[in-house]
């Protein structure tokens, strides 16, 4: 009988996260996945980063997780994405090799010590006095631990959809997993039906590349991790992606299919995403609209497979056919497989604290699509906090929660627990309320210290760190003091289409101007003479940062000074599995919601939907009583 101190069920991005943390924190891991080559496997679309999902990447990164170190030696195009847009909301995104980055995955995973791979399938939670003491197997063996991390992604009772067809499965050729649902469930927890999807591929050779719009990758591409090898970088030949639209045409096509449609006939129970609809679903929601854009995706270097984003489908293969030869440029492209959709069960956030352990079992934990969420990083940032957490609690030491004003994971954990989830939960940049602080580009500086101090980050990165975070600070105090006089500037103003000045004015105040960067007045008039301007001049990522800082200065403010009057709120602790029946004055709603969630502050209370302003009066009255 095998025995670990963490057991993970699920290879996918939650899980090699979570094993990977738990192993190199010192406890011994068991990671049970069914297939040990379909490691992180990339489902969907096979890219990494965008829209946010870029930051919760960087962040991850500055933990000590693994995603941005796999995605970087196998991206095929990276893109840093809204340029034109402030700094708060650059994503940056990598279309990746899906067949490398599976193999990365492996190999990473393979070659952490006290990591062992079990190729099998769980079938059920053992659990003793409500504390997790270990996990069933396909096989018949029992496999013992301390803590268990469920990350199954979209294969509890995974059931695929193309037109009337359905299909057992959690992915295309892959069986589902049965038994782990029905464990929890007697065990007391609370379960629902998501839906999510993907768009056919099609052959290369048969797309008639010339009449596309082509996107290329940036000139000058950045990695995800700080651990990248920039002189190496990058690894591999970048690709262009291509873009294409839908049309009348291809629309009317489409509606003949909707009567054998599942979404539409209701064979599919489950919720499907919101922010990432199938075409179907976009066609009847936004019936205005006479065409929607679609993304030629290469899946690898040698794949002659494309995928289609934005084409995602469960319509009879055969509508998919007909209407994909009525797009421009794929009037000949042969549909290698047709777009399907995915059912499976997810167990409602609620269930689950901060740290991602369950309320109800002790040293269970829940990360990923089992909690409601749709995306890789999504996924990938809850198995890195919740291996974090299993090893924390093992080795007795306080746990790791992060707050909403510290990152984006904080986000997304502190939405899941406090308003769960109904549908898959995908992040954006608007959800988080302090985003001009938790940029992408300053992950390392937020996280990177308890990446440090979990063991995840090597001390000689770290010791790197600090010392641009030295340069950084020391060269904003210099911008700020440093003053230029009109008569020696003014003319450099003209140059630049820039006002001039009457008499002096400081580095700092000059560089707020948007047609003047900050390396531009730090090397004017000799300026880079001073050691503070050098050191921002000789490392490129400080002189961004501090140009940041100083162009933002008044809005950065304004965001910390909102985050110290809420931490009254964060800071006022609720007692734990504390009886809001008693306080009589609440409102009903929000002593059911109170109890459901388990609130820890105040601050989490007030963000509960049905909880009143009136109900955190009386809480706070009780409390402070």
């Amino acid at each position: 009988m095998k025995k670990f101190d963490i057991v993970v069920v699920g290879g996918g991005h939650a899980g090699i996260e979570a094993a990977s943390a738990g192993a190199r924190m010192g406890c011994s891991v068991g990671l049970i996945t069914m297939d040990r080559f379909a490691m992180a496997r990339l489902s969907c679309n096979p890219a990494i980063g965008g829209t946010a999902k870029g930051h919760l990447v960087r962040e991850i990164d500055a933990l000590g997780g693994i995603m941005g170190k796999i995605a970087d030696p196998t991206g095929i195009q990276f893109r840093m994405l809204n340029r034109s847009k402030g700094p708060a909301v650059w994503s940056l995104r990598c279309q990746s090799d899906r067949k490398l980055y599976s193999e990365e995955a492996y190999r990473v995973v393979n070659s952490t010590e006290d990591l062992e791979i079990v190729e099998d399938s769980a079938i059920g939670v053992i659990a003793e006095k409500g504390k997790v003491v270990g996990v069933k197997t396909q096989s018949g063996e029992d496999i013992l631990c301390k803590a268990l991390i469920l990350s199954s992604g979209t294969f509890l009772n995974g059931l695929m959809h193309t037109g009337l067809t359905k299909t057992v499965g959690g992915r295309f050729g892959e069986q589902p997993s049965i038994g782990i649902t029905e464990s929890l469930v007697s065990l007391g927890f609370e379960y629902g039906r998501l839906k999510t999807g993907t768009p056919p591929r099609l052959r290369k050779d048969t797309i008639n590349w010339d009449v596309l719009e082509e996107q290329p990758g940036d000139e000058n591409p950045e990695p995800f991790s700080y651990q990248t090898d920039l002189s190496k970088f990058p690894f591999l030949p970048q690709v262009s992606c291509h873009i294409t639209y839908t049309g009348k045409e291809v629309h009317k096509t489409l509606e003949k299919g909707f009567e054998f449609s599942p979404m539409f006939t209701g064979r599919i129970q489950g919720v499907g995403p919101r922010y990432c609809p199938s075409i179907e679903d976009k066609i009847v929601r936004f019936s205005d609209k006479e065409k929607h854009q679609l993304f030629l995706e290469p899946e690898g270097l040698d794949s002659d497979l494309i995928y289609l984003n934005g084409f995602s489908s469960s319509l009879p293969a055969e509508i998919q056919y007909e209407a994909l030869r009525k797009i421009k440029g794929l009037e000949n492209a042969e549909m290698v497989r047709p777009g399907y959709a995915v059912e499976y069960d997810f167990f409602p956030p609620y269930q689950v604290d901060l740290t991602l352990e369950t309320k109800l079992i002790k040293g269970l934990y829940f990360a990923g699509q089992i909690n409601g969420t749709s995306g890789y990083e999504e996924a990938a940032a809850q198995g890195l906090v919740a291996g974090i957490n299993a090893a924390l609690k093992i080795q007795g030491k306080p746990e790791f929660v992060l707050k909403r004003s510290q990152a984006y994971i904080g986000v997304l954990i502190d939405d899941l627990v406090t308003k769960s989830t109904d549908e898959p939960y995908r992040m954006f940049t608007s959800r988080a309320e302090h985003r001009l602080l938790l940029r992408q580009d300053n992950a390392d500086r937020r996280l990177m210290k308890y990446g440090f101090e979990f063991g995840l980050i090597p001390e000689e990165l770290f010791a790197k760190i600090n010392y641009r975070e030295k340069a950084i600070i020391s060269g904003i105090d210099y911008c700020r003091t440093k003053k230029y006089h009109a008569k020696e500037i003014n003319k450099f103003l003209n140059n630049t289409n820039s006002h001039e000045i009457d008499s002096t004015e400081t580095i700092s105040k000059l560089c707020k101007r948007p047609e003047i960067n900050l390396k531009q007045l730090l090397e004017f008039n000799g300026s880079m003479n001073e050691q503070a301007a050098i050191d921002l001049l000789n490392d490129k990522i400080a002189l961004n940062q501090a140009e940041i800082e100083l162009k933002y200065e008044g809005y950065i403010q304004r965001q910390y000074e909102t985050i110290a009057k809420l931490e009254r709120y964060e800071t006022t602790a609720i007692p734990l599995n504390f009886d809001f029946n008693k306080i009589k004055h609440l409102s009903t709603e929000g002593k059911s919601k109170l109890n459901k969630v388990k609130p820890r502050s105040i601050g989490q209370a007030s963000r509960i939907s049905g909880v009143t302003p009136s109900d955190i009066s009386i809480l706070l009255v009780y409390l402070k009583n």
